[in-house]
């Protein structure tokens, strides 16, 4: 039996599979990451001590992986891989970059799990890449090499954020003023939305409803500007969540250029199918294609929303059957 787990900011799932092929899920929970003090109380709450049930294991975890432990960015709580070995009574245990985890799955995802956002031309066995907004903000790239899959984790989320127009730069200098710096995360992610539509209601461009106000207080800003923007009761939101859409179309098109993925991008995460209507308009594919002289190369480029909220946890079931 095979244990993976998608440890995230919010979120931690798990699952147990047998190998296969193909490989079959026997059993799978969620758990509310920051209600739990480590990922091994949650392992005893899925898989109580004493089981004896798992033959290899593997954990994709947002953050950057060094010597076997990783600090998640999110999560006020560290996973080490030497740990969960004892835990779990085995050998060693794998630990993923939780993009590096959703890209071991692309291979796994059949037409029914993605959205196409721009049809492009994808090229085959070509590199592709992720990015993933959601808590935060994750990249991974994935290259085949001899016909293997070979996934590269990143923390490319952290990158600076790099404006394009008057209205970019002038929110990258709001922003300045409420961080110390700002990266892709601060405006690519659930915190990001709220971080636009503080921008766009403190420029004055949209009044802001005082019913709005009032739901943002709550720990669900982010989902009360994507509701509000969906049944067009709040201008100001619908305009947060089109520059949302026209700033990740722009960040897709720079990865796709900075690791050449001809075979494809993929946007992975909890925000991305909550917004097709406006990912799938025009504001976001105009700033995936416009890269100047290389605007016909990019404009080749599919674009994919993966619509499996499992493919995190399917791509680290399949790390550990590999690695079994």
């Amino acid at each position: 039996m095979i244990l993976a787990g998608d440890v995230g900011g919010t979120k931690t799932a798990l699952g147990l599979f047998e190998p296969g092929p193909p490989m079959r899920v026997v059993r799978m929970e969620r758990y509310h990451s920051g209600g739990y003090p480590c990922l091994e109380a949650i392992l005893d709450a899925f898989l109580p001590p004493g089981s004896g049930v798992v033959s290899a294991a593997a954990f994709g975890v947002a953050g950057p992986i060094r010597k076997g432990v990783v600090d998640p960015t999110n999560l006020a709580w560290s996973v080490d891989g030497t740990s969960l070995a004892r835990r779990l009574g085995l050998a060693e245990v794998a630990l993923l970059n939780d993009l590096e985890a959703t890209a071991w799955s692309l291979d796994l995802l059949g037409p029914e799990d993605c959205a196409i956002l721009h049809e492009g031309t994808p090229e085959p066995g070509g590199s592709q890449a992720i990015l993933a907004a959601g808590t935060g903000l994750g990249v991974a790239e994935v290259v085949k090499v001899r016909g293997r899959t070979v996934p590269i984790a990143s923390e490319g989320g952290h990158a600076d954020f790099a404006p394009r127009t008057e209205l970019e730069l002038e929110l990258l200098r709001y922003l300045l003023r409420k961080f110390k710096r700002v990266s892709w995360e601060r405006v690519l992610s659930g915190p990001g939305i709220v971080n636009l539509y503080e921008f766009l209601r403190d420029s004055g461009r949209w009044e802001e409803e005082p019913w709005v106000r009032e739901a943002l207080s709550g720990d669900q800003a982010a989902a009360a500007i994507t509701s509000a923007a969906e049944a067009r009761r709040s201008e100001l939101c619908a305009q947060t969540l089109e520059l949302f859409a026209t700033l990740y179309g722009a960040e897709a098109g720079n990865l796709a250029l900075r690791v050449l993925a001809t075979g494809g991008i993929f946007l992975a995460g909890g925000i991305a199918p909550k917004l097709l209507p406006w990912l799938r308009g025009p504001k976001f594919t105009d700033a995936f294609v416009t890269k100047g002289r290389l605007s016909p190369f990019i404009a080749a480029i599919p674009v994919r929303v993966i619509l499996d909220e499992h493919a995190p946890l399917r791509g680290v079931a399949r790390r550990a059957c590999e690695g079994a």
